[in-house]
């Protein structure tokens, strides 16, 4: 039985949500995560690349040679990169600052060039433009959440965006920070963690 749009849109909210369940992504995933508003700009940031080279690959799909398609697919993501990497540093220069190298490396990350390999190349526009927008609020929300998690427990509160955050400390008062969380072997444990969580609600 074909998968409807809407099946296309909620799998990567759960199914194939990344990195969890398609472990796909892990370099920016722990790289970024040391607050809640780096993971949720990358992953806007990420979902908007996504959207706008699955729409391009499968529009021009019938077009682009097999033998140089990979290399055709790299040209179509480096270009929407591109854009966002611009917008972002017209709209939201500390952001990028804070986001860095890892913006302008979504030209490789797996998961984009993965959707478009294994799905965008494959499918008509509206599965496609689907299928990028749900792995892209997946992938969105799971940084958010790990990055959320990190800083929570990191620097004992969490600015979810802008001036909106929670104080761990005014709940528990006794709570100290784990200051190893917001560094790079607090990254592994925390996305180890929530890995084993999230297998274990699969199973």
């Amino acid at each position: 039985m074909p998968k409807t749009l809407v099946q296309e849109f909620t799998k990567g909210l759960w199914e194939e949500l990344p990195p969890f369940r398609l472990v796909l992504g892990l370099c920016p995933t722990l790289g970024v995560t040391t607050s809640m508003e780096n993971g949720l700009g990358m992953g806007i940031a990420t979902t908007f690349v996504l959207v706008g080279s699955n729409l391009l690959i499968s529009m021009l799909r019938s077009m682009i040679p097999t033998k140089v398609r990979i290399a055709c697919f790299i040209i179509i993501i480096a270009s929407f990169v591109t854009i966002v990497e611009l917008l972002m540093q017209a709209y939201t220069y500390p952001l990028y600052l804070k986001l860095g190298v890892f913006i302008p490396l979504i030209v490789v990350n797996c998961i984009v060039l993965g959707r478009a390999e294994a799905f965008a190349y494959k499918n008509k526009v509206s599965f496609s433009m689907a299928d990028g927008l749900g792995i892209g609020i997946g992938y969105t929300l799971a940084l958010g959440a790990l990055g959320a998690v990190r800083e929570l427990l990191g620097h004992g509160s969490v600015t979810v965006w802008g001036d909106l955050s929670y104080n761990l400390a005014s709940s528990f008062p006794s709570f100290h920070p784990f200051s190893f969380m917001v560094q790079a072997p607090g990254a592994f444990i925390c996305l180890g963690l929530m890995l084993c969580l999230i297998n274990v609600i699969g199973d």
